[in-house]
C-alpha cells in the first residue's frame, strides 16, 4: 500500500473474522482470531498478552487499535480509535435498572480507556466534544476524524409499513437507554390529544430488553406510534425515502449516523440540542434542535412542522482545530507523517 509521501507500507490486519474484510483479502495480509469476541476474558488476553507476542514477531512501525483499548505492544508508534461514549453519560438510578449492560460500560469504560492510553501518539475520536472529554480526563493528544458517509448508497424499493395519508416521523435506532425514545413517544402521546394526522415510526419490537419492554408497555395503546422492529439497511433507506421527517432525540452519540444518512434526502430533521447533533448536522437548512428532556417542546415543534410553519434553525459548525481529518485518507496522512514511522 502507498501512502504518506508515496512511501510503500506493508499492512497486516488482525480481525476476529475474515468475512469482515473480504474486499481487502488481495491487498493486505489478513490474520484471523475467531475467539477474541467470544468473551471479555479472551479480549483482554488478546489485547494485553497475545498482542505483545505478535508485536515482537511483526516488529511494526505503527500499531493502530480500532476498538477503544490500547494494547500492550512493542512498536515505534501507537494510535487508538475510541468510539464508545458511554463514560460520558450521567445515568439515573432508574436508567441503570433498565439497561444494566450500559450501566456497566458507563461505570468501568473510562478505566478501560485509561489502561496504556499514554502510550499512544494520538487518540482518535469522531467529534470535537469527545476530544474535549479525552483531553480533560486523560490529557492525551487527539485527532478528530470524521467518519466516511456513503452518499452513493442505492436501495431497492420495498413495501414498508407507513400510512401515506399521515405525516410520518421516523427514528431508527436500537433501544438503548441513552437513545431517549421516551421523549419522542411522549411527544407523540401529547400531540395525539389534539390531532391524528401523524404517525411516529420507531425501530423497536418491544421485547429486545428491559428498556424496550417498558417503552412498549407505556405507549402500545397509542395508534399514532408504530413499533416496526429491527430493519435491514435497505429497509431503513426505504423509510428515509418515504417518511416526512427524521427525529433524533438521542442524548449520547459519537456521531449520529442516521442524521448524516437522512440529510441526503433533503427533508426536515428534528435533533437533540446537543453538541454531537450540531456537529453531525453541520450546515443544513431543514433542522430544528430541541431540548432532549422536553416532550412538550418537541410536540410543539412537530405540530408546527406538520402545519408547515416551523421556523428552522440556522447553524454552522466550526471546523475542529488541527489535527483534524475530514475523512480517513486525511487521517492516515496525518498519522503516517510521523517521523518515527517512515524512518
Amino acid at each position: 500500500m502507498k501512502a504518506g509521501n508515496n512511501i510503500e507500507h506493508e499492512v497486516i490486519v488482525l480481525v476476529h473474522s475474515k468475512s469482515l474484510v473480504t474486499e481487502f483479502i488481495n491487498n493486505f495480509e489478513i490474520r484471523e482470531y475467531p475467539l477474541v469476541k467470544t468473551s471479555w476474558i479472551r479480549r483482554v488476553k488478546f489485547e494485553y498478552f497475545t498482542s505483545k507476542k505478535l508485536s515482537k514477531q511483526i516488529k511494526p512501525d505503527l500499531w493502530f487499535s480500532l476498538h477503544d483499548m490500547t494494547p500492550n505492544v512493542d512498536c515505534k508508534t501507537q494510535v487508538v480509535y475510541c468510539h464508545n461514549p458511554s463514560p460520558f453519560y450521567k445515568l439515573t438510578f432508574k436508567e441503570k435498572l433498565l439497561d444494566i449492560k450500559f450501566a456497566l460500560f458507563n461505570a468501568f469504560y473510562k478505566y478501560l480507556y485509561q489502561i496504556n492510553i499514554k502510550r499512544n501518539r494520538f487518540v482518535i475520536v469522531q467529534q470535537n466534544w469527545l476530544r474535549d472529554e479525552f483531553i480533560k480526563l486523560f490529557g492525551v493528544n487527539t485527532i478528530v476524524a470524521y467518519p466516511l458517509i456513503n452518499n452513493d448508497f442505492s436501495f431497492s424499493k420495498e413495501v414498508i409499513e407507513n400510512d401515506v395519508s399521515k405525516f410520518s416521523i421516523f427514528y431508527p435506532s436500537f433501544p438503548r437507554i441513552f437513545k431517549n425514545f421516551e421523549v419522542l413517544l411522549e411527544a407523540g402521546k401529547i400531540l395525539s390529544t389534539y390531532r391524528n394526522d401523524f404517525e411516529i415510526i420507531v425501530t423497536i419490537r418491544g421485547d429486545e430488553n428491559k428498556y424496550a419492554i417498558s417503552l412498549f408497555e407505556r405507549y402500545k395503546q397509542y395508534d399514532c406510534i408504530k413499533f416496526v422492529g429491527k430493519l435491514t439497511r435497505n429497509q431503513v433507506y426505504n423509510y428515509y425515502n418515504e417518511v416526512a421527517c427524521l427525529a433524533f432525540p438521542s442524548k449520547l452519540e459519537t456521531w449520529g449516523l442516521p442524521i448524516s444518512e437522512f440529510k441526503q434526502f433533503n427533508k426536515p430533521i428534528l435533533a437533540a440540542n446537543l453538541p454531537y447533533a450540531k456537529e453531525t448536522v453541520g450546515e443544513y437548512g431543514c433542522v430544528k434542535f430541541f431540548d432532549s428532556t422536553n416532550a412538550y417542546e418537541l410536540a410543539e415543534y412537530l405540530s408546527k412542522l406538520i402545519d408547515g410553519n416551523l421556523e428552522f434553525d440556522r447553524y454552522k459548525t466550526l471546523v475542529p482545530a488541527a489535527p483534524f481529518a475530514s475523512n480517513w485518507a486525511q487521517l492516515f496522512d496525518i498519522i503516517l507523517q510521523q517521523k518515527d514511522i517512515n524512518t
